[in-house]
């Protein structure tokens, strides 16, 4: 089951996939965003207008995964857990990458 972080690029806590739910959702992200790019070529339709069009495969799985709708497949791809670091102690935020030395959200930097 994801487990949920704030995230910072959304300014929400957001349940945050693990590797198994990622590989469920990943490849219907990029049918999504492939088909997304399609219609734009098609219909010269505006970005947001073709995302709100479009059903998408990849944030229906989130959805029954995660319970939280989502209506954009491209926000998913910052709502993999591997794509952040560790959680801080002191906080309990995510740090904003895997290379990260310190917490972004309180400073916190770890000894090791």
């Amino acid at each position: 089951m994801a487990k949920t972080y704030y995230c910072w690029r959304c300014k929400i806590p957001v349940p945050m996939l693990t590797d198994e739910e990622w590989a469920e959702v990943q490849p219907l992200v990029r049918e999504d965003i492939g088909r997304i790019k399609e219609h734009r070529t098609a219909t010269n339709m505006a970005l947001p207008e073709t995302i709100d069009t479009l059903r998408h495969e990849s944030c229906e799985r989130y959805f029954e995964i995660t319970g939280v709708r989502e209506r954009d497949p491209n926000v998913l791809y910052h709502h993999h857990l591997a794509s952040h670091g560790r959680e801080c102690p002191e906080c309990g935020h995510l740090f904003r990458t895997p290379q990260a030395s310190f917490c972004a959200n309180c400073g916190f930097r770890p000894v090791d």
